[in-house]
């Protein structure tokens, strides 16, 4: 029990540090990198939910085939010497860490009040199919088809862009 509760907190540090990761690094590589040790860390989450089909599925899709995905593409885009964003002026560079900070200050507050309630209760009573394949399968094919579906083609799309983008900044485009 104690086992547990320690490996929660370290796997919940480290999905919290992944996630941390992928938005701070200015290197598309180790942001992929730190994304992959997000993934990772929320498959010790799903094990210890006892969803050991998630936490595979998690490692071996996500972690695995997506992410190599993700790494082609960003050795295919790679970098370039054009800044990611210009320098913010005007009202965005006024107002924007401020807005940040009132959007921090409301998401601390909302998951601080949320999670007070749920501190002396035992937990969800999960019934023992929870995270089993045939569970997943039926969740997938009705209650979440459409999302499913949609996710799909946001991949292909994003895909399709990063190509359209890397033949853009090569200068391989075709002139007319």
């Amino acid at each position: 029990m104690l086992f547990e509760q320690i490996l929660f907190f370290i796997a919940g540090f480290g999905a919290i540090a992944g996630a941390l990761g992928v938005v701070a690094l200015r290197n598309p590589f180790y942001s992929v990198l730190a994304l992959v040790g997000h993934l990772i860390a929320l498959a010790v989450l799903f094990l210890l939910l006892r969803a050991d089909f998630l936490a595979a599925a998690q490692v071996v899709v996500y972690a695995g085939a997506v992410m190599v995905l993700y790494v082609f593409v960003v050795a295919y885009v790679g970098g370039s010497d054009e800044p990611i964003r210009a320098e913010a002026s005007g009202l965005a560079g006024a107002f924007g860490p401020l807005l940040a900070g009132a959007i921090f200050v409301e998401l601390t507050i909302a998951v601080v009040g949320s999670g007070l309630g749920a501190l002396d209760s035992r937990g969800p009573d999960v019934d023992a199919g929870f995270g089993s394949p045939a569970q997943i399968g039926e969740l997938l094919l009705t209650k979440f088809l459409l999302p499913f579906e949609a996710a799909s083609f946001l991949l292909l799309i994003a895909a399709v862009g990063a190509v359209v983008l890397a033949r853009k900044r090569r200068g391989l485009e075709e002139t007319a």
